[in-house]
């Protein structure tokens, strides 16, 4: 299986937010032209009484596949060939369930969120970095850093640059 990078991403929403759909259309956008492939989203909401309700989207075939590739990556990190045949079987069978949070794993981000507010927790791959990878392999190159600016950063920079 190719497997690009994975992210994790986690949003906040405040008591005003308005769900209208228009992310989920842009992540089935980016899905659907193979930019990303969302392996799961778990969405957490606590009312104004504390009363916590979760949604969770994924599918059990793609959670069992990234099991299994991270799971043998693990493995294989840790015994070679054999840890990463074993690896794989436990990451698999982790993911089987067909959800990658447990209710303490919910109540974790729950405790971590505001009455009245809510958050989405999105597990996406990158599939449009594959062939770019694959290129870079190819040619002998190899990742020697990889890191997310934010324009909140570059504003930053801007701010402490101008005060100096």
């Amino acid at each position: 299986m190719e497997l690009g990078p994975v992210q994790v991403l986690v949003l906040g929403y405040g008591s005003n937010a308005e769900f209208k759909g228009e992310a989920l259309d842009e992540l089935k956008k980016l899905r659907e032209h193979d930019v990303v492939r969302v392996v799961d989203l778990l969405f957490v909401t606590k009312d104004e009484n504390g009363e916590v309700a979760k949604v969770e989207i994924g599918d059990v075939e793609e959670l069992t596949e990234l099991g299994a590739v991270a799971g043998a990556l693990v493995g294989f990190g840790a015994a070679g060939e054999e840890g990463a045949e074993v690896g794989a079987m436990a990451g698999a069978e982790a993911m089987s369930s067909g959800t990658m949070y447990d209710d303490k794993d919910v109540w974790y981000i729950a405790d971590a969120i505001p009455a009245g507010s809510s958050a989405a927790i999105v597990v996406f791959e990158h599939r449009w970095a594959i062939p770019l990878r694959d290129a870079i392999v190819r040619s002998g190159g190899v990742a020697l850093a990889d890191e997310w600016i934010h324009p909140a950063d570059l504003i930053a920079i801007g701010i402490e640059a101008a005060a100096e």
